[in-house]
This record gives structure tokens, C-alpha cells and sequence, in this order.
């Protein structure tokens, strides 16, 4: 059985930046241990499988896989996956579009060539005292933006944002892997554990996912969970209404543009996060 699959780089403003990803055509009659399989032979961070196609209402259901396991939402697969079907996929190119993911519809827009997704109301968790950072990083006291907490912030997955003072303190961030799994483990509410370190320097908006998977610290290139919970933070804390860039991926080669569009009105957050993504390749997977 031959599937046709692209390749795309999403929050990209060119190609070979970003996160990679590889979206599946065709697959509605693939196993869940078949898509499971050619995930981690390619072995992106997450890989899409198109199950169902309705070129005439615009519409399309997909199911996500990492290397590891299969997920209900993720940011960077909805967007490169949207944007495939917009301009390889369905002919007539739509400006809108609706895609099924296990958690239920997507609404997709595009504007230009950036495809814009809401996310979900917030919820602010647990403060942490900037105390404890040094006990699994590099960072002193004095690397901190005293004008904002370090909190626990969800959209759906849960980060815990890390305001510092300057981008060298987040270019030169280094944590050690086991004490941040223990801190990590501690303090966080949910499973899912990461920490998001941004810098607001001179207005502009610098950030850094890292967290533990398979027991090894890991960087994300672009984090479109992690914005969310970041933009959200920034609305509630910093200006009611923002539109900015998020650079993240600059210190792993990847470097990602993610565009933040928000507006808090009477407790109601309005999060939206946009991405381009890059055409890289197509081709035919034997499965």
C-alpha cells in the first residue's frame, strides 16, 4: 500500500527552521500500530495521518503520533497540517476549513499565508518562588524580571512560565536534567511538566521550551501549547491586548516565529496563535 506524504517546516518563515513535520495522505485504512510505526521510522517530533477527506464542505479528520504515542491536540500538527490541505491537497484552496482531531473540531483560518488557531480559556496555577531555580540551573537570582511571577499557566497542557530579565540569561540557561525531573515532578499539577523561559527584551519576544522525555532533557523549536499558556500570561499580567512575534528555536538551529494575536476583555481572553509553514518535500511511504 503506497501513501502519498509531505513534508513540511511549521512556524517557519523559511525552509529548514521551525518543526518538522511529516503529514500522511490516504491513511483511513491504516492501523493505529501502522501509524504508530511509520511515526517513529521518521521520527519528528509528531507525524499526521489524514483519515478522512470532505473536499466539499472543507473538511478533513487526522490523527497526531510522536515517536512514542499518539495525542488529542498538538499546536505545530494542526497548523502544518492545515496548511498542506489548503495548498497541496484540496483544489480550491480554501481560506477556511474545519479538521477533526480526537478532542473534536478545529476551526482553521488562514490569512495570507499565516494560519491563524483560538485556543481555549486559561487557567493560572501555582506561583513559584524564583528561589528554587538555582538548585537545577545556571540562573542567579539577579537573572529574573521581578515584574512578573513564575507560574504555572494551562490552556490544555500545562507550563510553567519563567520570566528572566535579559536574553543572555536565556541564551546562556543551562538546567541539569535530574533535578529539574525532580523539580518538575514536585511542583507540577499534571503529568504533562515543562518549563517555558521567555525574555521580553527591548520588546522583543524571545522564548525557551525545555522539558524531560524518556528520561533526557529536551528542546522544543517551536511550542504552539506553550504560547498559548505564554500568551495568555503575558495578556493577564502585562497589556490587555498584544500583538507580537515569539522567537523560539534560536539556540537549537530551529529558529521559529510564532505570532501572537490576543485581547483580555472582562476576564474573557481572546488567544490566538499563528504560524507559515514550509513546503520541504513529497513523496510515496510503502506501508
Amino acid at each position: 500500500m503506497s501513501l502519498p506524504f509531505y513534508i513540511v517546516d511549521v512556524f517557519a518563515d523559511k525552509k529548514y527552521a521551525g518543526n518538522q513535520l511529516a503529514v500522511f495522505q490516504d491513511a483511513g485504512n491504516l492501523s493505529s500500530e501502522e501509524m504508530q510505526q511509520i511515526a517513529r521510522e521518521i521520527n519528528f517530533a509528531e507525524s499526521t495521518f489524514i483519515t478522512k477527506l470532505d473536499e466539499e464542505n472543507n473538511k478533513a479528520a487526522i490523527r497526531i503520533f510522536t515517536p512514542a504515542q499518539e495525542m488529542q491536540f498538538a499546536g505545530h500538527p494542526i497548523i502544518g497540517t492545515s496548511w498542506v490541505l489548503m495548498n497541496k491537497i484540496f483544489e480550491n484552496a480554501p481560506e477556511k476549513m474545519t479538521l477533526e482531531v480526537p478532542i473534536g473540531p478545529i476551526q482553521i483560518q488562514k490569512s495570507e499565508d499565516v494560519i491563524w488557531l483560538k485556543a481555549a480559556q486559561p487557567k493560572f496555577w501555582d506561583v513559584f518562588a524564583k528561589e528554587d531555580f538555582p538548585s537545577f540551573s545556571n540562573l542567579t537570582i539577579d537573572d529574573f524580571d521581578n515584574q512578573y511571577l513564575i507560574q504555572e499557566v494551562t490552556t490544555g497542557s500545562a507550563f510553567v512560565i519563567v520570566p528572566l530579565n535579559s536574553k543572555r540569561a536565556l541564551e546562556n540557561l543551562v538546567l541539569d536534567k535530574d533535578k529539574t525531573d525532580k523539580w518538575l515532578k514536585q511542583h507540577c499539577k499534571t503529568e504533562h511538566r515543562g518549563l517555558y523561559f521567555y525574555s521580553l527584551e527591548n520588546s522583543k519576544l524571545t522564548s525557551r521550551m525545555l522539558c524531560i522525555e524518556h528520561n533526557q532533557l529536551v528542546e522544543d523549536a517551536a511550542t504552539r501549547s506553550a504560547s498559548t499558556c505564554l500568551q495568555a500570561y503575558l495578556l493577564k499580567y502585562h497589556l490587555p491586548e498584544i500583538a507580537l512575534t515569539n522567537h523560539q528555536g534560536d539556540y537549537i538551529g530551529r529558529p521559529s516565529e510564532i505570532y501572537f494575536n490576543g485581547k483580555l476583555t472582562n476576564d474573557v481572553f481572546d488567544i490566538n496563535i499563528g504560524g507559515k509553514a514550509q513546503f520541504v518535500a513529497k513523496g510515496e511511504w510503502e506501508a
